[in-house]
Parts: C-alpha cells; sequence; structure tokens
C-alpha cells in the first residue's frame, strides 16, 4: 500500500513539510448559477472544516461562521491536477443552500461542521442549524441530521433531535458512525460533540431515539483557552470537539479545544441510554498532549491515535497498546484552514 497525506487547503511552508500538495486555495472559490450569488461572496469568510473522500469525490464542509459563505456543504473531484485550485460544486446542490443568501429555509443546510460516510455509501452529515457562531451565534434552525445516498444524492433520512437533548446554546460540530456493533445503514450509532453547551450526543438509527451524556472532561479547562500559532495570540473557550472512534477497542477518543488532555469512554458506556439520577459516565484520560489541538483519528488496523498540536503545527500518532509515539505519515487526508496552522479534521483511506 502507498503511504500519502493529502493536505487540503493553504499551507505556508509545503516544502518543508515534505507533504505532497493535492490542491490548494488562496480563497476558495464555487460554481455559482448566477451573479446575484457572488455579490454575497465573502471568500475570506469560507473555510473548511471538515471533509470526507470517496472514490471519485471529496466533500467538504464550510460552517457559516460569519456571513457571505454561499454554500455550507460541497464537493471537487477527487482526481485532479496537483496543487490545483478547483471551483467547489454545493450539495447535493444549491437549493440546499439558501441560507447563504438569506432564505434560512430549515429542510436545508444552514452550517455544517463536520461529515462522516458509513459502509452503505451514504453521507450522514450535522447541520448545527447556528448561523455567524463567530460573531453573533444565531439560531436560525434547530440542528438536524441528513442522511444521504451518495449514489443518487438524495436525502433518504432526516433526523430532527428532540428538545431534551439541546441546551439553548448547543452547537453540534462533530460526528462518528458506529456500525461496529449494532450493524450498519440503520442500525448504526452516531455519536456527536456539542462544543459550547459541553456534551455528547447520541444517536441509535435503529432504535431512532438520541439522549445526550455530560461529563465534566468535556468542557474547555480556562488555563488552555489562549493560543499563540505563528505568533497571533488569541482566546478560544471552546468545549469537546475532537472525536475518534476505535471499533477494535470499543472507544471513543475526544477532546475539548480548550485542553492538554485526551480523553475515553467506551461506546458500550455511551449506548446504554441517558444517565441514572447520580450516575456519572465512567471516562478515562487517555494522556496529555504538548498543547491544544482539534482533530482526531484511529487507524482501525493497529489502533493508533492521530492528533495535531496546535502550537507545533505537526502530525503526532500514538499507539495505545505499546505506548509507542512520533511522528507518522499514513494514508490521511487533513483539512487544514485556510489562515490559521491548525489540523481541523483527518480521515483515515484504508
Amino acid at each position: 500500500m502507498n503511504l500519502l497525506i493529502i493536505f487540503l487547503g493553504f499551507l505556508s511552508s509545503i516544502h518543508a513539510t515534505g507533504f505532497e500538495v493535492i490542491n490548494q486555495w488562496s480563497f476558495l472559490d464555487f460554481e455559482f448559477p448566477d451573479f446575484s450569488s457572488v455579490t454575497q461572496f465573502r471568500p475570506e469568510n469560507t473555510v473548511f472544516t471538515g471533509l470526507e473522500v470517496t472514490e471519485d469525490r471529496i466533500f467538504l464542509a464550510m460552517p457559516r461562521l460569519r456571513v457571505g459563505v454561499p454554500a455550507t456543504l460541497a464537493t471537487i473531484p477527487r482526481k485532479t491536477s496537483p496543487g490545483s485550485s478547483p471551483p467547489l460544486r454545493p450539495y447535493p446542490d444549491w437549493s440546499f443552500h439558501g441560507a447563504g443568501t438569506g432564505n434560512n429555509n430549515c429542510s436545508g443546510l444552514i452550517s455544517v461542521y463536520r461529515i462522516r460516510m458509513d459502509s452503505c455509501n451514504r453521507l450522514w452529515v450535522l447541520d448545527s442549524g447556528i448561523m455567524t457562531s463567530i460573531d453573533d451565534f444565531t439560531r436560525v434552525c434547530n440542528p438536524k441530521l441528513l442522511i444521504i445516498d451518495l449514489s443518487t444524492d438524495t436525502v433518504v433520512r432526516q433526523v430532527i433531535f428532540p428538545r431534551e437533548v439541546l441546551r439553548p446554546a448547543s452547537l453540534l460540530t462533530n460526528i462518528i458512525v458506529d456500525e461496529s456493533v449494532q450493524g450498519s445503514c440503520d442500525s448504526a450509532v452516531a455519536y456527536m460533540t456539542d462544543t459550547a453547551a459541553p456534551g455528547i450526543v447520541v444517536y441509535d438509527s435503529q432504535k431512532d431515539q438520541a439522549w445526550r451524556l455530560m461529563h465534566p472532561s468535556m468542557f474547555p479547562d480556562p488555563d488552555f483557552s489562549d493560543y499563540t500559532i505563528d505568533g497571533e495570540r488569541f482566546t478560544l473557550m471552546d468545549g469537546i470537539v475532537g472525536l475518534a472512534h476505535s471499533p477494535n477497542l470499543g472507544l471513543i477518543y475526544y477532546q475539548p479545544l480548550a485542553t492538554d488532555r485526551i480523553f475515553t469512554v467506551s461506546t458500550a458506556d455511551l449506548r446504554k441510554g441517558p444517565l441514572m439520577e447520580g450516575e456519572e459516565l465512567p471516562v478515562r484520560l487517555a494522556g496529555r498532549k504538548s498543547s491544544q489541538g482539534l482533530g482526531l483519528t484511529v487507524d482501525a488496523r493497529d489502533d493508533t491515535l492521530y492528533f495535531s498540536p496546535l502550537t507545533e503545527t505537526s502530525l503526532t500518532s500514538w499507539n495505545p497498546i505499546t505506548n509507542h509515539q512520533r511522528s507518522r505519515k499514513k494514508n490521511l487526508c487533513i483539512n487544514k484552514v485556510i489562515g490559521m496552522e491548525n489540523v481541523n479534521d483527518m480521515v483515515i483511506l484504508m
């Protein structure tokens, strides 16, 4: 198997990293349907935070952090010229992205941070329902989960989360699709992060039920709320956002943004349902990192965990079985946000 790391985004020192550039943009661009859509486009506000890869397409999620984001989910061809900057094609089509022009239709997509594909060739799209989350955090729709058949590009299932699993400040940002226990397709279980009202939302697609679980480790640590990247200093008090799954070990790894720690919880405990009064979720500390970070992923072949210490702008691996840690290159797709030296999302290519 060839070793390949695909970076998507802007890299200021690509030659120093030794990675191969597959696609890169100074600013993202789209295949616009008409001129009126272009006039509201703010390319400096349009960055991607999530990705998924199929045989012929790369899917990119671009949350509406600020105004001027025309589409929150799009595709590019997987096979393009090295280093090219292909325009993005809104997915499934422009009709799902009216929020970019002020038409906040809740049947469409409002703001998507992460996406995941299952073994049944379907894309699970987690829509936060929040516009301009950085500036004024405007909720225009309740969060929802859309499951899209990639062979037909049509929505085959929509999940509206019940009120009891949400909070006024809920911001659903990441998703894991677990097909290792109950089965695939409509038997899968989804684990989702609530970053602004920290917790994990679990959805059992077989039972069509959702519940919420919380633990102090999911909250941001004020001692790690300040960041310095390439000489720029800023503050972010974000809770749980990084999420990875080890089917072999039956574990979910997670991390708030504002922490130097990675935690684990058993998927069996997450699937049990809501906690009883006085019951605490059995969370364990997996280990400490050199700094804060966002993206996490697990190589299911050997259970190696990949993460990226934010202040070092590096890719690191740790194997919980051998306790071996080092910088390492595998078949990874890594999304690097334009203008920020941090890895937001990673996908293992088998």
